[in-house]
């Protein structure tokens, strides 16, 4: 019994070793700068692909926006388009709370959106409510967003539900202006 527990620990301290993921702080000083003040100011294109927690892609999309900032924060609209025809719009008001953090409220965000950003990254930790199955659900997001260059930016969103994984998001972002 005493060597089963002891294997048992073993396996939940490697275990919670792989789980930590990136620290913002690790993309200080990379370039090009991600300001979410300047990068969404504007118009900005997207196509993103949903992969459930199999990691099989269920759903396509793609996203028109616009942002209006200023140093303070801003609005930025969000209109999907699903494959399947289906559309979707979401708002988000972004408040700096100086220049590297940052708050994010959407109707259909539960509370507010801690954000970061520090060098090329962004950062933001949400509980947004989904439809499922004729009613809804809370996901935690821990929503990543790297630039690439002066028009183009990646993102990748992993969702969790009590702590497994619920499903991924992988969008790629293209500034029109």
């Amino acid at each position: 019994m005493r060597k089963k527990l002891s294997v048992l620990a073993g396996m939940v301290l490697a275990l919670s070793g792989c789980s930590g993921g990136s620290k913002i702080e690790e993309y200080k000083g990379r370039t090009p700068e991600m300001d979410v003040r300047d990068y969404f100011n504007g118009d900005v294109e997207a196509q993103g692909v949903f992969l459930n927690r199999e990691g099989v892609v269920e759903e396509q999309f793609s996203v028109k926006m616009h942002g209006d900032f200023d140093d303070k924060g801003g609005k930025m609209h969000e209109a999907f388009v699903y494959a399947d025809g289906h559309t979707q719009e979401r708002t988000w008001t972004i408040v700096m709370q100086d220049d590297n953090h940052f708050t994010g409220t959407a109707f259909d965000v539960v509370g507010a959106a801690q954000g970061q950003q520090v060098g090329n990254a962004a950062n933001m930790k949400y509980v947004l409510r989904v439809p499922y199955k004729g009613s809804t659900i809370d996901l935690n997001m821990d929503d990543w967003l790297y630039r690439l260059d002066h028009k183009t930016a990646i993102n990748r969103v992993k969702m969790t539900k009590y702590g497994f994984r619920a499903g991924e998001l992988l969008i790629t972002f293209r500034k029109k202006s």
